[in-house]
């Protein structure tokens, strides 16, 4: 049951996407109620689009996330149906909700989601122009969000700019639970992936923990450590590493092994600036940075020594048990800060951090999994403001 579109072009540009080598064949295509209208976003397992409802009485915009024909594995499978029934116990303002479900004609499953109008939650910030309190007002509900879907014992794995869109009046929204980890047993029992495919790494390696990129257990303290990552973006304008290559070596020895600077130093190095967007200007200086953040060199060094310098290298540990337990100590922190209050971080002297296990490459053998680093592209959102981070490591 699906219609597709008579375009007069074969060759059709999109305002989302840019040109297009051919029209996609889904556009206009019937999944359910609604009618796809345009691709908004795809990935390595899938595509989102935007829909509207298909019996013209409700003009409901929506999102539809579907399976690539050709990536419908058991493993992505599960993985999609293990996002849907996350997403259906979660029910709070700065998560994105689900609103249907169900199966293609051709038997692939489908989710429906509100449709989020608004910017990744980095160039939001500098677009705006937004000071070191806004930002923090405005991360401390991401927060609220992260914490909300902990105590439903669902961990997220992949927190980062391109997954938190913010609207334009200021509400963000998280998105994309699709390698999420369940630790409540009624529900993980259900969507339980194959013993293979639960000894495999699911990352996002600019965001990564050190228990991700090793292969250990995760925890909330793992989504503190991207939230501090994150943080350490909307002050800095720097990540708080520099992943070379995705070599898996490579990256585990950046992040187990290296110490970040602390964010009022770091505010001073013109080097690995993150991309701002082309509209802003005069991007990818040290000025356009303070500029962003209505700040001077010596206001923005004066605002982050201290307490938000510590507060953001104790997310940033290496070991989890001496980050923040909980995104709610995180964000209590910085309500402490925000008040005036002291903050429960305690200050921060960058020493070496403690040498890892060693992290052993070899070639695979039979039945062996190897790392895949796999490109992710936000159509619409990623352009030269995105910082970076699409890739999904399956390790």
């Amino acid at each position: 049951n699906q219609s597709q579109p008579n375009p007069t072009d074969p060759l059709a540009t999109s305002a989302v996407t840019g040109p297009l080598d051919m029209v996609d064949p889904s556009i206009g295509r019937r999944i359910g109620p609604y009618i796809l209208s345009r691709e908004v976003g795809r990935g390595g397992m899938g595509a989102v689009y935007e829909a509207i409802g298909a019996d013209g009485e409700f003009r409901q915009r929506v999102a539809v996330k579907l399976i690539k024909r050709g990536m419908d594995t058991d493993f992505i499978l599960r993985r999609f149906r293990n996002e849907r029934q996350i997403l259906a116990t979660l029910d709070h303002p700065y998560i994105a909700r689900l609103l249907d479900g169900g199966t293609t004609d051709d038997g692939l499953p489908y989710f429906v989601m509100e449709y989020i109008e608004g910017l990744p939650v980095y160039r939001y910030c500098d677009e705006g122009k937004l000071t070191v309190r806004e930002r923090l007002a405005l991360f401390r509900q991401v927060c609220d969000a992260v914490h909300y879907a902990h105590r439903n014992l669902v961990i997220h794995r992949d927190i980062k700019p391109s997954n938190i869109l913010v609207t334009a009046d200021g509400t963000p929204k998280l998105l994309d639970f699709g390698i999420a980890k369940v630790l409540n047993p009624e529900i993980a029992d259900a969507i339980t992936l194959d013993p293979t495919a639960t000894a495999m790494r699911l990352m996002t390696p600019e965001y990564a923990s050190p228990e991700q990129v090793q292969g250990q257990r995760v925890t909330p303290a793992t989504d503190v450590y991207s939230l501090g990552v994150l943080l350490y973006e909307l002050l800095t304008g720097h990540r708080p590493y520099r992943l070379r290559n995705r070599a898996p070596h490579d990256v585990a020895r950046v992040i187990c092994e290296e110490e970040p600077a602390n964010p009022s130093v770091r505010i001073t190095s013109p080097d690995d600036l993150l991309p701002a967007h082309p509209s802003a200007g005069e991007t990818g200086t040290l000025n356009y940075l303070y500029w962003s953040r209505n700040a001077t060199l010596e206001t923005l060094r004066r605002e982050l020594s201290g307490d938000l310098d510590n507060i953001v290298m104790k997310a940033l540990r290496k070991e989890p048990a001496r980050r923040y337990q909980s995104a709610e100590e995180l964000r209590d922190d910085i309500t402490r800060h925000l008040e005036g209050r002291p903050v429960t971080a305690p200050k921060h002297a960058p020493a070496p951090a403690p040498r890892p296990a060693p992290v052993v490459v070899t070639e695979p053998t039979a039945g062996e999994k190897s790392i895949a680093v796999l490109p992710f592209k936000l159509i619409g959102a990623r352009e030269t403001d995105d910082t970076g981070d699409e890739y999904l490591g399956i390790g």
